[in-house]
Order: structure tokens, then sequence, then C-alpha cells
């Protein structure tokens, strides 16, 4: 959740600099749609994937979807992605961090859940017998950007040219450049607990006023905000977030979705949060915990298809 509590790419595509941004996928720089629909998949023991993930080429085009490949995929085709890791665990008394790897991930953005649902079957029916799917997460805007507690997120996120440096890799061999790694969590929020805290304890615990989403000059260091500004990081530590709401019978929460042209910058605020630099935690985890995290590599696109040299297709 670093740093979460807007921004996209406001300028049309076309008037975009035709460099690595145009080999992104689409979805990556893209406004938030009013729905996602987020699959992960693990791998079936005994079937070659390369033909699954060759056939998923032709399904994803546009803006509808991201796609993102995970260090298990990337070990069973005996290739490397440069950058790509394992997502770090974090434990201790007052919070636990979790590691849950997937081997293939899948954002379905969009404006009827209806579509995702159909657009969802399509992929999973092109990636089996060779991949099965472990979890089906829906996502949703919540008045536009604001998370369950009423607080508005991504408030620092860079836009345009500042957008496509945090997110895109820029170079690094075939198949490289346009791609992009990304940050997965699931937390879940106690509504109850947070509804239970006086308005000022909730505005010190992001940092933030409710009342007009201005950053607060005497908060407590355990803040949100000051856990996480990106600018106070050296390097900086800026992410391109694109993360929503979730809820389902289980709970409700955030999907936190961070990202960058490598892990560096998320790690960085992550060990922040969790206090690995000066034992300050971030005062979030008194009503909300991840429950899952992931990292992905998200592959670049050629001629609107995603480009898998890299993956050895």
């Amino acid at each position: 959740m670093a740093g979460e509590f807007s921004g996209g790419f406001r300028r049309p595509w076309s008037e975009q600099p035709a460099t690595t941004m145009n080999r992104s996928q689409p979805g990556i720089l893209g406004d938030l749609p009013t729905h996602s629909r987020y699959l992960s998949f693990a791998l079936s023991p005994g079937i070659d994937p390369r033909p699954a993930l060759a056939g998923l080429r032709g399904l994803i085009e546009g803006d509808g979807a991201v796609v993102a490949v995970g260090s298990p995929l990337v070990s069973a085709l005996a290739v490397e992605i440069p950058g790509l890791r394992d997502f770090p665990v974090h434990s201790g008394a007052a919070v636990a961090v979790p590691s849950t790897p997937a081997a293939l991930w899948c954002w379905l953005r969009g404006e009827d859940p209806g579509v995702l649902l159909h657009r969802g079957r399509a992929i999973r029916a092109a990636l089996s017998p060779a991949f099965r799917l472990e979890s089906t997460i829906d996502g949703f805007l919540y008045s536009e950007k604001l998370d369950l507690t009423g607080y508005e997120y991504g408030t620092e996120n860079p836009t345009d040219e500042a957008a496509v440096a945090a997110a895109l890799v820029s170079g690094g061999g075939a198949g490289m450049a346009g791609s992009s790694f990304v940050a997965v969590q699931r937390w879940i929020h106690d509504l109850d607990a947070f509804g239970a805290m006086r308005q000022t304890e909730r505005d010190h615990t992001f940092g933030r006023r409710i009342s007009d989403n201005q950053e607060i000059d005497d908060a407590p260091e355990s803040a949100h905000v000051k856990r996480t500004t990106q600018e106070s990081f050296d390097p900086q530590a800026f992410v391109l977030r694109r993360s929503v709401p979730w809820a389902d019978a289980s709970g409700e929460g955030l999907v936190f979705v961070a990202f960058g042209k490598s892990f560096d910058a998320f790690e960085a605020v992550l060990a922040r949060m969790v206090g690995a630099e000066d034992g300050v935690v971030d005062a979030l985890f008194r009503f909300t915990r991840p429950v899952t995290g992931s990292y992905y590599w998200c592959p670049p696109m050629v001629s609107g298809r995603l480009n898998l040299t890299a993956l050895g297709i």
C-alpha cells in the first residue's frame, strides 16, 4: 500500500512520445477502469506452458487486460528475467507481510463486470490445462479514487513522462524495453476498528485531513504519509500505483498494485512501512493487513500483441 493514500496518463495516446511507452501494455498507464477483475494462476505439473502462452497473445489487445508472469513460470521455462525475484517476507510483533507467489497474473479492466467475466473465461480456457486458476478478486472504483475508509488514495502518483520513467523498463536487452515489474497485494481492512477511532486519530493514521485531503504538518511519525513520501528516499522511490477497493462475502479492503521499472522503490517503501529502518511501524497496520504478496513481470507489446521473446516464445 506504499504511498497509496491519483494520477494517470492524461494526454491522448497520439500525443505521447513514440518510445518505451508505445511498447508497454496500454492498461499499465491507462486511467483506472470502473471495474477490475484479478486472476492468478498456478502451473499444472507436467504440462508444457509454452503453447498456452502463445495462444494467450491473441487475446490480449488494447487496454482491456494486463498480463504478468511470476517467478514460478519463469523458472519452469528455464529462462531469466533480470530483476524478477520473490516477494519479500516481513514478520514481527506488529506486522506480518506474506509472500504468495503465482505463475501468472491477469488484470482485467473495463466498465462492465459481465464483459470482464466472459473475458476471464476466454483467458482461462486458453490457458487450460497448462495453468489452473487459483484466485479471482473483483475490484471497483469507489467515488472515483477513494479507499473504503473515505480517504483518497494515490495522491502522489507520478503522471505523464514521470509515470513512464517510474513504471517502465527503458532497456535491458531483447524483449525487455517497455516491460514493467508489478507488486500486487490484497489488504483486508477492519472497518469496524477504523470506525471506532476518533476523527483526529483517523487523520493522523493517514497523515492527511479527510476534510480537504491536506497533509498534517504535525502528524506523528507513524502517519502513512510520513512513512511513504516517495521524495524522502535516496534515490527517490516512485512507483505507479493502480489500486482499487475490493469487497466480497469474506470482507473488504484494497487491492494494491504498483508498477515500476524495478522492485527497488517498492521494497524501500515497504521496508520503512514495517519499521525496518527505525522501528516505527506505519499506522495503517492498526486497521489493515496484507494477506497476499506477489511479484510479476509484465511483458512488452509488439505490433499490438504480447512480446514474449524474453520468455523464449
